[in-house]
C-alpha cells in the first residue's frame, strides 16, 4: 500500500474509529489520565509501525525499558518489512514480535485480526505507541485491551485527533529529539501531573555497534571484491540516491551525478547503492558518469545485515534522510545524511559518524507530525537544493583524510 493510500485509509476509517472508542470508554467510566498499575508491569507492548530508521532511533527506549523493568516481557507490534532490522538490534526475543504485512489490503486485515487475537490472549499491563499521531496504531493500542496506554497527546496543538482514550498522553515536543520523546514515554508509565512526565532530558548515547559473526567481514569483502574488481585498492564511496516513500526527502539527481564524478576524479571508487526499485536512478548516474570505477549495488544486498557489512568495508556514505544513514549508526562508517523537508534536530541518528548537511529555511521541516508529513512543498525542496554539490565534495575529502569515527 502506498503512502497516500495508508493515509487516506487513516483518516476516513480512522477518525470515526477513534470517536466511537472515545465514547465506549466514556460509557465504561474510563477517566483520562487516570489509570494506575498495582505494581511493575508484567507485559509491555511496544506500538512501531514507521521506517526502519525509526528502530534505530528507538533503541534508547528499549535499553531503558529493559533496567528499570527488569522482570517485565517486552513485546512489539510493527510491519513485517521493518523485521529484520529489529533483529539485527537484539532488544527482544524474537517471538515476541508481533508483524502486520502491508503489502496488500487483503493482508493487512488478515495480519490486523490475527494481531487482536494475540494482543487480548497475551492480557498487556502497558502498550506504549510510539507512532506521531497515526490513527490506526492508537486504535491498536485501545484494542490491546492493555489498561494503561501511553502515546502522544497535541494537548491543544494542531494534531491529527486520535481519540480521547489514551490514559498516559505524552504532549508531543516538536523541539525535541524523537529518541528523547521516546526515554519520556517511559517515563509516563509511572508519572502523573500536567503534562505528564515533567522529567530533566536524559543524556542520550550512540546504539551499540552491530557485531558480525568471525569471519564474516572478510567472506563479505572476498565476495564484494570478486565481483568488482575495480574497488580493489581504492576508497569506496557508497551512495543513496532515493528518496523511498517521500521522494520530496531527496538531493537532487543532478547533484549527484556531479558528487560522484567529482569523487571518481579524486581517484575514489563509487557504488550506487538502495532497493531495486531505485536502480533506474542508479543507472542514471552510472551512465552520466561513464567509469569503469562507478558501479550499480542496488539490489545487490541481500539483507540490511550484508548492507551493513559492505559498510564496515566502505570510507565513506552519502545519503538522503532514510533508513541507511540510520543504519550507519551502528557501524563507524563516516556518513553525510542530507536533511530538509525533515530535521536533523527530531531525527539525525546518534552517533559520532554521522554529519548532518541542514538548510534551515523558513519554511523547513515541512514534514511534521502536525501534518502526517504530508508537505504543502510544490516539489520544488529549495531547502535540499541549496546544498550544492561543491559543498558536499569539500566535506566528503575532510571526511575521507580523516578516516573512520574512533
Amino acid at each position: 500500500m502506498n503512502i497516500n493510500f495508508q493515509r487516506a485509509v487513516d483518516r476516513i476509517a480512522g477518525v470515526p474509529i477513534c470517536k466511537l472508542l472515545s465514547w465506549f470508554e466514556r460509557l465504561r467510566g474510563g477517566l483520562f489520565g487516570s489509570r494506575r498499575l498495582d505494581g511493575p508491569p508484567k507485559r509491555i507492548l511496544i506500538i512501531l509501525l514507521s521506517e526502519m530508521g525509526s528502530l534505530v532511533l528507538a533503541e534508547p527506549m528499549f535499553a531503558r525499558l529493559r533496567a528499570q523493568y527488569p522482570g517485565a516481557t517486552l513485546h512489539i507490534l510493527m510491519f513485517k518489512k521493518n523485521r529484520e532490522v529489529l533483529d539485527l538490534l537484539n532488544v527482544m526475543p524474537r517471538d515476541h514480535v508481533i508483524t502486520l504485512n502491508d503489502k496488500s489490503l487483503g493482508e493487512f486485515v488478515s495480519d490486523i485480526l490475527h494481531a487482536l487475537r494475540t494482543m487480548r490472549g497475551l492480557k498487556f499491563d502497558v502498550v506504549i505507541d510510539c507512532e506521531l499521531f497515526s490513527r490506526v496504531s492508537s486504535i491498536f493500542s485501545y484494542l490491546s485491551g492493555a489498561p494503561l496506554r501511553v502515546g502522544f497527546h497535541p494537548h491543544t496543538q494542531e494534531g491529527l485527533y486520535r481519540g480521547d482514550f489514551i490514559t498516559h498522553p505524552v504532549m508531543y515536543n516538536p523541539y525535541r529529539h524523537l529518541s528523547q520523546q521516546f526515554l519520556t514515554m517511559v517515563a509516563a508509565i509511572e508519572s502523573s501531573g500536567t503534562p505528564i512526565a515533567k522529567g530533566v532530558a536524559a543524556e542520550l548515547s550512540a546504539p551499540p555497534l552491530l557485531q558480525f559473526e568471525p569471519g564474516e567481514l572478510a567472506q563479505v569483502k572476498e565476495k564484494l571484491h570478486a565481483d568488482f574488481p575495480m574497488l580493489v585498492g581504492k576508497k569506496l564511496v557508497l551512495v543513496y540516491p532515493d528518496g523511498g516513500i517521500l521522494p520530496i526527502r531527496a538531493w537532487p539527481p543532478e547533484y549527484y551525478k556531479q558528487l560522484c564524478a567529482d569523487l571518481l576524479r579524486d581517484g575514489c571508487a563509487v557504488a550506487l547503492i538502495g532497493l531495486p526499485e531505485a536502480k533506474p536512478l542508479a543507472q542514471q548516474i552510472v551512465a552520466h558518469c561513464a567509469h569503469t570505477d562507478c558501479i550499480d549495488l542496488t539490489g545487490y544486498t541481500k539483507s540490511v545485515r550484508h548492507l551493513l557489512a559492505i559498510f564496515n568495508h566502505a570510507d565513506l556514505l552519502v545519503t538522503n534522510d532514510g533508513g541507511p544513514g540510520q543504519f550507519s549508526a551502528l557501524t563507524r562508517l563516516p556518513t553525510l545524511v542530507f536533511f530538509g523537508p525533515e530535521t536533523p534536530a527530531l531525527y539525525s541518528p546518534l552517533a559520532p559518524n554521522i554529519h548532518c548537511l541542514y538548510t534551515a529555511l523558513s519554511c523547513s521541516p515541512c514534514l511534521t507530525a502536525y501534518n502526517h508529513r504530508n508537505s504543502a512543498c510544490d516539489g520544488n525542496n529549495q531547502c535540499l537544493k541549496l546544498i550544492t554539490p561543491q559543498q558536499v565534495l569539500a566535506r566528503a575529502r575532510e571526511l575521507l583524510a580523516a578516516g573512520p569515527a574512533a
